[in-house]
């Protein structure tokens, strides 16, 4: 088989390829989905006997792209323009890809199929797959909670909320003091305490739970919890208006809460080397506030650095949604069409880019592993529109190289930066890719493992990073793959070669991903059941055995705690396991969880 070239053909990435890989590659064509998925013929034919499987579509369709929300409950089935499909309809911007249809790099794709188990890979550029923490029964559990209606409005995704059907949003337990009206978290947990006895009736091997705080008040519509932030010292979570600080042991209030006047409505997702990260805020609350407020935060400390105003260049400098990214002393701050990078340190503005006039403007960064990745979409609205990949110097914004990206493809995330690694899409032909570069810019493999794979990438975010279960080394990418009724496995791909190394099984019929690589293991996280807690595992990475270890076992009297967490971040440092929600439901009246730490 023609494997693609180290140096892409004329054209960018993505061209037509000599040979197209024989059956049983990636891009082999597949039998379109059962009747009741999103855009399927209704009787498919019998399936081929044991294909390697492909890259997944939504379990349940990410909405369009759009700025912040309101927490909100688990996605219904859009139909066109985000409105809610009538039971049934087909979903455009899910339908299967037409058999054979050529890859970014001449491959030809597999049509989309439903998946089940938690979010898979987005459908159609830039719609990242719902991050929801619980899998299979989350979607059970959030489906009765308010949902966005979707409107758009001069090419710009606006959300409305809507009061849903009425039934209940995920709680954790029963009725909170109603006495409880500021803006702080409910006093449920001074840390180390356990008003709640959590660990009442803890089983012979299970972990405890070290230490809990219970979310602060949100609107009843919801709101955002973005980012968390684990040091040596203390664990940090953003919530609404506050960002929190707890000690990593004892979970007893590390600083007093920063408090902001209006909502926060961006992070950077990753830390400085000195443990600094830069929160974004709302100007206002009317219908042009704009999401421009910066501070900088001491993790460890809780001292507040510089603050200020980003930049704003032009009518078009539209700052609804921003996404910033840290890579090395360099903070990036974007939007569609513009960046503006600061000194992380002291806010001193080091240089814009997307102003020089030219026919290409920045669509995104990532950052992280000392480099700066920008996408960019060029020629828009022209024959030869396309999207081209660059890295920059982070302190200079010079470019160090630019891969251009086939015409019809996207870059809609960052699955790794050292290595690289995209994820890319096509619209049009409902089609997806996983790509892979050298340090230089290079094409170097994509992945040819034909899979249903499902990290969780964020709900409904733009950005570029921010995926959670995946994880890469210097030679190997590591992929969860999607579930349905049983376990699922994890899969090592060569990054040389874009073929399965070898794949684990889950230990339990709930989910497994990728959390880090640590020790020359890979760390991975197991969701919890109705009776039973997660688990933290660990896999050996040499040799010729790849069996998961058990590291920690949550116990189960806090399973259905554990499950509820909604969009969650999670985090293994230090041999405890830290899980935090990413949206408040905005009950105010039960004791919902913003953090748990569990540990031996």
């Amino acid at each position: 088989m023609t494997q693609p070239p180290n140096q892409p053909p004329q054209g960018g990435f993505g061209a037509p390829q000599d040979q197209p890989p024989q059956g049983g590659g990636f891009g082999a064509p597949q039998t379109p989905p059962a009747q009741g998925g999103f855009g399927p013929p209704s009787t498919p034919p019998t399936p081929p006997a044991a294909p390697q499987g492909t890259p997944p579509p939504p379990a349940a369709p990410p909405q369009p792209p759009a700025g912040p929300q309101p927490g909100y409950g688990y996605p219904q089935q859009p139909g066109p323009y985000g409105a809610p499909a009538a039971p049934g309809a087909q979903n455009p911007y899910n339908a299967p890809a037409p058999p054979g249809a050529p890859g970014p790099y001449g491959y030809p794709q597999q049509p989309q199929q439903p998946g089940f188990g938690y979010p898979q890979q987005p459908p159609y550029p830039g719609a990242p797959a719902p991050g929801a923490g619980g899998g299979r029964k989350r979607t059970a559990l959030i489906v009765g909670a308010a949902v966005a209606a979707l409107a758009v409005i001069g090419g710009t995704v606006y959300a409305v909320t809507s009061g849903g059907d009425g039934k209940k949003k995920p709680v954790a337990q029963h009725s909170d003091d109603p006495k409880n009206a500021s803006g702080s978290p409910s006093p449920s947990s001074s840390g180390g305490d356990d008003p709640e006895n959590l660990n009442a009736g803890r089983k012979a091997g299970e972990a405890k739970v070290l230490w809990y705080q219970s979310a602060p008040q949100a609107p009843g519509s919801g709101a955002e919890a973005p980012g968390m932030w684990i040091t040596d010292k203390v664990a940090v979570k953003a919530a609404y208006k506050q960002v929190f600080a707890y000690g990593v042991g004892d979970g007893k209030p590390a600083w007093s809460p920063i408090s902001f006047p209006q909502k926060i409505c961006a992070v950077t997702p990753q830390k400085s080397a000195d443990d600094k990260v830069v929160v974004a805020y709302m100007s206002g609350v009317s219908d042009n506030a704009q999401c421009n407020q910066l501070q900088q935060i001491d993790l460890n400390t809780g001292q507040k650095g510089w603050s200020g105003t980003l930049d704003h260049h032009g009518a078009f400098d539209i700052q609804v949604e921003i996404n910033l990214a840290i890579s090395g002393k360099t903070l990036m701050a974007s939007r569609s069409g513009a960046g503006t990078a600061y000194d992380v340190d002291s806010g001193r503005k080091l240089y814009n880019t997307g102003q020089d006039g030219g026919s290409c403007g920045p669509s995104g960064y990532a950052g992280g592993a000392g480099r700066l990745i920008q996408t960019e979409s060029c020629a828009a609205f022209q024959p030869d529109e396309h999207d081209e990949i660059q890295e920059l110097d982070p302190a200079t914004g010079k470019v160090k190289w630019t891969q251009p990206v086939k015409k019809g493809w996207q870059v809609a995330k960052v699955y790794s930066l050292d290595p690289l690694v995209v994820y890319l899409t096509n619209q049009d032909k409902k089609a997806w890719n996983i790509s892979t570069f050298t340090k230089d810019g290079k094409f170097r493999s994509e992945v040819k493992v034909n899979e249903k794979f499902a990290p969780r990438c964020g709900f409904l975010s733009q950005s570029l990073e921010g995926c959670q279960g995946v994880a890469a080394d210097a030679d190997t990418l590591y992929l969860p793959t999607d579930t349905t009724s049983s376990a699922n496995e994890i899969v090592a791909i060569s990054l040389a070669t874009g073929k399965e190394k070898w794949r684990v099984k889950s230990p339990a019929a709930e989910p497994m991903s990728p959390m880090k690589i640590e020790g020359g293991k890979l760390i991975a996280y197991v969701q919890p059941s109705y009776d039973t807690g997660g688990q933290v595992v660990s896999i050996p990475l040499g040799g010729s055995t790849h069996t998961t270890t058990k590291l920690l076992q949550n116990p189960s009297g806090t399973a259905q705690i554990e499950d509820t967490f909604f969009s969650s971040d999670i985090d293994w440092a230090d041999g405890r396991f830290f899980i935090s929600t990413g949206q408040l439901t905005g009950n105010n009246q039960t004791k919902e969880k913003l953090m748990m730490a569990f540990g031996n």
